[in-house]
């Protein structure tokens, strides 16, 4: 029985192709649909199931679209051309889907399961959006195409066979044969309007095209049975029938396709049997019983004849199809009006003469049947004056017979998957070609095209048709998707263990990814790695290792090799080879026990396969070693790094700056990194922990890491992702997404210049972050997101996995289906638009180019690079290159190329650096001087007129907000310079950053959040801060209020306490007469910080107004050192504090003497750091008690959680912890502190490593002998990583410059040759300096406490009290 069934299909398939027509302009052959916001480069919708019903084609009328369905799995997938999805449906509820049909008049889809039927309806075609065909940009919108919704079920008989047949009839009635013949009218609600029992159930069963007849078969059955409707109406339906009889086995029958709906009532029936002949019946005669009588018949075994006598290339399998006249006669007509143009552009047509016989032959209008064998001989017939009563001879003729008809048979599909089904249909445009579908009953659907003169050409051609996409995929939810290091290789499985090897198309092609190889799995499948570009495969199942080879299909089973092991396996690992030309692989394997097994695979890529069951002798797996990972804590799970981006790695050393080859990550949030060595001669391996970082997030979810050390790591709860840099331990990204938005894959990949990507996979999205480059200043992420692709509108199936393609696209597993999505994005999207893109490169771009504009280098001009430098004291290189952009934009206009170095060449920039890298920054000002002071024109007038042109004119390497933030800081500039003789580095430092944030405050309108504390940092540290004050006061125009104070840290960086009074002083005052009425509460927290309670008392007797101007002034009038006074404002104050006063509430606190309870009320109520700082200060001095508590209990704990190095420098200065000042810049500050409170993951940010911070420790270094000493106490190896650490900053902020001026100009100390004796004490500090630039200041002997540090606490040098030293100290200060 079932050879019987194979030798029918095998003798003869015949597609019951439907033709259709398409008006799409000539201008877009094939149009193209953009789908969730990104191109979709290819598709692989799914496996087509090896049934006759189970593709099919059809025009819908009025839309002018090719609508394509087939069933794959429990998918209905209707798609609109090569690469254009329009909807997936899926039913869960069912086995699979067996048959779809579509009805070009209604569009409706009916589609079969094996105990149901669904009809589907498309809603949305009274939308105006649907009457759009060509949209100007040439590319179709998703939502300018219908989607399909389930109208009804209809429910077949539990006695029905598996297999049914569907067909559409007219006004929306549709044919189901099974047992019986079932005829439903779906118009409103299903209704059964005709049934009849059969005697054997259906194979085919097809309507005319005017539903006038119906066409069905059985299975093995040589009658067709021919039945013709006697009424219409749904309640006297019937039908007769007829015999058509065949002398053996009806394989295949298809309706001849009418010109119009009018001429439907001419039959013709085609038909093909297991004799391997075609046969003609139509209506010779319409008024016989017959109804259909035979008109011809073509023998097509004899009408293949190959020219070749080899066997190899002879085949007795035919194959067939129908191209419609009507087809045949438009194709044939744009071929000779394409030829026509050939000529008039003196361009010779190669197939002159087949062009003008096939114009001939298309005068009459025939149809023209195509037969072919597996090899590609084909024969082509037209046939001429069909179902007329008297044929001539000469009515079937042949047209052609030719070889190399390729329809990608493979050579090792047997049986059933050896059979293809061809679905012919032309496009109605001038230059389209001719199409056929191949429907390969292996799992693959071919898009071929071809033009009908090169199709019939007499003369050899290489190849006749060439494949525009192929379809195909897995018949089941895509479970996992594992690449290759290069990612031109990838392995699909499914949770049935099915597996498909893929490989990428490059160059022009558009096939995205073609399947190379399938495997199906007894056992089930672990983990997958590919090896040799996916040449083999390794499969890991739970207690055996198994190796194929996947260069055929079906891939072939090499061996197996049992294994135990305690614990249970959790990931795959190939590890590095000690030698480039081995052919041995060596794989790993770790267990959650922490025990792992090694094995040696051989392969040998020569060993094509010979035979069924090749030598395990040629190819091999054994096992090589067993190890132990030994960790302090329990790993939770492993797993391979990413390979994106990274080449085959083979390790010489075993050593942290290996290539990483695994992460690790534990219960506590611990991620390690390793890399292994193996010792070929000893049959060992060496394993290495390359990193380690501690993240505290407890019990993660989900990990993965790049071959770059960085690494992503999901939370408990799966909405939480984190980014860390795995060579820092620095917290790069830090996102929490929605409830619903749980994360259940992540995937890396990289640019050429490894720059980083990841896409993070939702149920029905994925998000693509990039790398963004580090931003201080800013506080710009160092992450964002750049596109999102929502495939919810593609398929309502959740994504299985994803991963990058070597070229970069993404290619994402989605139920049955593959999408691969392009690396093209439109920078001008939503998501892209905020981010810094140039402008001119708004539109189009690669994925590669984005990232690398968001994170390259940037030019000199650039901010960013112009703020590091005037940081790293480089205000003489920010001239000259302010200078080279004022020449070269004098004359720039729209179009022209802008050098980013803007003719100051990098060599010139190190050079000039390396001249003032070492100086002494606060104590000399003659820097500047150095200048060229006759430079022309004037710095001030090329500010000035570098402005108006950047107002003007659009530079192409910056975005719009970077180059409004490169007028503000030129404007910044012009400012500095109006004073830099008056000042040095740090108030330079101080007073450009300040403007610009007074500038960008204007410009963008923001809040009143005030500069950071390393600005404070640089002014505290600056000897020129009386003109700092006054130039901060003239900002707020002499009207300095507190919140004016606070936003420029004013009472945090001065040093001089009784100025500083005296500007708390100012402020007071102003707060009184910032309003109308003047009102002393306003001031009384300032003034009675200064003690001065008359001034407060005189301000209230004014105050006639206040209803509360005589309780107060009474409770003033008391003296307040008496106990029941204090007690009175104590009471005051708490009431206050109930009624949420709370700056009025810590004046009384003041007023009772309690200096620390109005601290606290400004720190915790009022959450105001700098006003509790700057009331203890003027309260009772730097040296008080109370100051001394709230840095040490408050500020530096604050500091340590959120890893604040510029506000625990500050605090430990003030504490007078000099040494301590300069360890917080490079030791992580919870170290230097008694507090057991864990750092926040604030502290573990990027942000907490600013690259200006290795400015002030080399400034600070040896300015004193604390610092000096604090300088020795860090290690050498510290201050090494810290150099490289900010070098790598430096770069990843684009400042490629300063990064190498700072490892090329850095000095470290000087280590002391021999250890000292314990007697002999520490060695003096200043030894260790290579060269003196000014006095090393001896602040050892009043280090003790802060009262003996008043006087040189912070101050500058000029206003310390000069001390004659002795001759050995003037000595070595020259160098002596």
């Amino acid at each position: 029985m079932f050879k019987l069934k194979n030798e029918s299909f095998r003798h003869a398939l015949m597609i019951l192709g439907t033709n259709f027509i398409s008006h799409h302009p000539a201008t877009t052959s094939y149009p193209k649909i953009q789908i969730a916001a990104a191109l979709m480069r290819a598709l692989l919708p799914g496996k087509p199931q090896a049934r006759l019903q189970a593709v099919c084609t059809a025009e819908w009328e009025g839309l002018r679209l090719v609508v394509w369905a087939y069933v794959s799995g429990k998918g209905l997938i209707v798609l609109g051309g090569p690469g254009r999805l329009i909807q997936t449906i899926y039913h869960e509820e069912c086995d699979a889907l067996i048959a779809v049909t579509i009805d070009e008049a209604s569009g409706k889809i009916a589609t079969a399961s094996s105990n149901e039927i669904y009809v589907y309806r498309p809603y949305g075609r009274e939308d105006s959006l649907l009457k759009v065909t060509t949209l100007p940009s040439k590319r179709f919108r998703a939502d300018s195409v219908s989607k399909w919704s389930l109208q009804c079920n209809i429910q077949r008989s539990r006695q029905d066979p598996e297999d049914v047949t569907l067909s559409w009839g007219t006004d929306e009635e549709l044919l189901v044969g099974s047992s019986s013949l079932r005829l439903f009218q779906t118009a409103a609600e299903e209704t059964e309007i005709w049934h009849r029992a059969l005697s054997k159930p259906v194979k085919i069963a097809k309507f005319s095209y005017d539903a006038n007849l119906i066409a069905s078969t059985g299975r093995y059955d040589r009658l067709i049975k021919l039945w013709r409707r006697q009424s219409f109406g749904a309640d006297d339906t019937r039908f007769d029938f007829t015999y058509l009889p065949h002398p053996t086995a009806v394989t295949a029958i298809h309706w001849r396709r009418p010109h119009t709906r009018v001429q439907a009532s001419d039959h013709v029936l085609y038909s093909i049997c297991g004799d391997q002949k075609l046969r003609i019946w139509a209506a010779m005669d319409p008024h016989g019983v017959q109804g259909l009588q035979l008109w011809a018949e073509i023998d097509m075994q004899a009408s293949v004849q190959p020219r070749q006598l080899n066997p190899e290339v002879q085949s007795r399998d035919r194959f067939a199809f129908v191209i419609d006249s009507q087809d045949f006669s438009h194709t044939t007509a744009a071929a000779v009006k394409r030829a026509a143009n050939l000529r008039a552009a003196n361009v010779g047509s190669l197939e002159q003469d087949a062009l003008e016989h096939l114009a001939e032959v298309a005068k009459s209008s025939p149809e023209i049947c195509v037969v072919l064998d597996r090899h590609g001989h084909m024969s082509a017939w037209g046939l001429e004056n069909v179902g007329c009563k008297a044929r001539k001879p000469t009515d079937i003729f042949n047209i052609a017979h030719v070889e190399n008809f390729d329809l990608g048979f493979l050579d090792t599909a047997v049986s059933l998957e050896g059979n293809i089904q061809l679905l012919p249909f032309c496009w109605e445009q001038p230059d389209a070609p001719f199409i056929l579908l191949a429907h390969h009953f292996d799992g693959r659907i071919e898009w071929l095209e071809c033009r009908l003169e090169e199709l019939f050409a007499p003369s050899p051609q290489q190849k006749r048709t060439r494949r525009k996409i192929l379809w195909t995929g897995h018949d089941g939810p895509v479970k996992k998707i594992v690449r290759s290091a290069s990612g031109k290789s990838i392995v699909s499985r499914t949770n049935d263990n099915e597996a498909l090897i893929w490989t990428q198309g490059f160059g022009g092609s558009n096939l995205g990814l073609t399947r190379r190889s399938s495997m199906n799995c007894s056992e089930h499948i672990h983990r997958n790695w590919l090896l040799k570009e996916g040449d083999f495969v390794v499969n890991l199942h739970h207690a055996s290792i198994s190796l194929w080879d996947t260069r055929f299909s079906p891939a072939v089973h090499i061996s197996s090799v049992p294994f135990e092991i305690e614990g249970h396996p959790i990931c795959l690992v190939q590890l590095p080879e000690p030698r480039l030309d081995s052919r041995t692989i060596h794989i790993a394997t770790i267990s959650t026990e922490q025990k792992g097994i090694v094995w040696a695979i051989s392969v040998h890529e020569d060993s094509l396969k010979e035979t069924e069951n090749p030598s395990p002798s040629v190819s091999s797996v054994k096992q090589f070693c067993t190890f132990e990972l030994e960790t302090n804590d329990k790993i939770a799970f492993m797993l391979p790094v990413d390979p994106a981006g990274s080449a085959v790695w083979i390790s010489s050393s075993l050593d942290t700056f290996a290539k990483d080859i695994a992460i690790s990550y534990s219960h506590d949030g611990r991620l390690r990194t390793w890399t292994a060595g193996l010792d070929l001669d000893e049959s060992t391996v060496s394993w290495l922990v390359t990193s380690t970082v501690e993240t505290g997030i407890d019990q993660p979810s989900l990990a993965s890491a790049s071959s770059i050390r960085k690494a992503a790591l999901v939370d408990e709860l799966k909405t939480g992702l984190t980014i860390w840099d795995m060579r820092s331990g620095q917290l790069e990204h830090s996102v929490q997404y929605g409830d619903l938005d749980m994360i259940r894959d992540l995937d890396w990949s990289s640019t050429p210049d490894d720059q980083a990507l990841l896409a993070v996979g939702f149920p029905h999205k994925v998000v693509i972050l990039a790398q963004m480059r580090y931003d201080y200043l800013s506080v710009g992420p160092a992450w964002a997101p750049i596109r999102e692709i929502y495939i919810k509108e593609s398929t309502p199936h959740p994504i299985g996995d994803s991963t990058w393609l070597g070229s970069g696209n993404l290619l994402i597993g989605a139920g049955n289906q593959l999408f691969v999505y392009d690396k093209s994005v439109d920078s001008s999207d939503d998501m892209i638009s905020d981010l810094t893109v140039p402008v001119h490169k708004h539109g189009q771009m690669n994925l590669f180019d984005l990232v690398t504009f968001l994170n390259g280098p940037l030019p000199v001009f650039h901010p960013q690079f112009l703020s590091q430098c005037i940081l790293a004291g480089k205000l003489a290189q920010v001239k000259r290159i302010i200078h080279g952009l004022y020449q070269s934009l004098k004359f720039f206009t729209d179009g022209d190329a802008l050098d980013s170095f803007v003719s100051m060449s990098p060599e010139a920039f190190i050079a000039e650096a390396q001249k003032t890298f070492n100086n002494g920054t606060t104590e000399s000002y003659t820097r500047y001087r150095s200048i060229n002071e006759d430079l022309e024109p004037d710095f001030g007038d090329v500010t000035a007129s570098l402005h108006d042109i950047l107002s003007k004119v659009s530079i192409p390497q910056l975005s719009s907000q970077e180059q409004m933030h490169l007028a503000g800081m030129v404007e910044c500039l012009s400012t500095v310079d109006k004073h830099q003789r008056s000042m040095d580095d740090n108030a330079t430092r101080y007073l450009l950053f300040f403007r610009q944030h007074m500038i960008r405050k204007v410009q963008v309108r923001a809040d009143g959040a005030g500069i950071t504390y390393r600005e404070i940092v640089w002014a505290f540290h600056s000897g020129s801060q009386d003109i700092l004050v006054d130039l901060a006061s003239q900002q707020f125009h002499g009207r300095m209020l507190w919140e004016d104070a606070k936003e420029c840290g004013l009472f945090m960086w001065m040093t001089d306490v009784n100025a500083l009074r005296v500007q708390f002083e100012i402020v007071a005052r102003n707060e009184y007469s910032k309003t109308e009425e003047k009102n002393p509460i306003d001031c009384s927290l300032y003034y009675l910080a200064l003690r001065k309670k008359n001034i407060l008392v005189g301000l209230w007797r004014m105050a006639g107004w206040n209803r509360e101007q005589g309780p107060t002034q009474r409770l003033l009038s008391n003296n307040f050192q008496e106990a029941r006074w204090k007690t009175a404002a104590l009471k005051n104050a708490y009431a206050l504090l109930g009624k949420r006063r709370f700056e009025y509430a810590a004046a009384f606190f003041l007023l009772a003497g309690n200096l620390q309870d109005a601290v606290n009320v400004c720190l915790h109520q009022m959450r105001d750091l700098q006003l509790a700082v700057a009331v203890a200060r003027v309260y009772e001095g730097d040296d008080g008690l109370v100051l001394r508590v709230l840095l040490e209990d408050k500020v530096l704990p604050q500091a340590a959680v959120e890893g604040n190095r510029w506000l625990a420098t500050w605090a430990f200065w003030m504490l007078a912890k000099r040494d301590l000042a300069l360890r917080a810049l490079i030791s992580p500050i919870h170290s230097l502190l008694d507090s057991s409170e864990p750092p926040r993951m604030q502290a573990r940010s990027y942000l907490a490593n600013d690259p200006a911070l290795v400015v002030l420790y080399q400034q600070l270094r040896g300015k004193t002998l604390q610092t000096l000493k604090g300088a020795s106490r860090i290690a050498g190896k510290d201050e090494w990583d810290f150099v490289m650490q900010n070098a790598r900053l430096y770069d990843r902020m684009g400042c490629d410059l300063l990064a190498l001026d700072l490892v090329r100009n850095w000095e470290f100390l000087l280590q002391p040759k021999e250890i000292p004796s314990p007697k002999e004490g520490r060695p003096d500090p200043r030894k260790m300096l290579r060269r003196r630039s000014g006095l090393v200041v001896d602040d050892m002997s009043s280090s003790k406490s802060p009262t003996g540090m008043k006087a040189g606490l912070g101050k500058p040098p000029a206003q310390k009290v000069f001390e004659e030293p002795e001759t050995n100290s003037l000595l070595d200060n020259f160098g002596f």
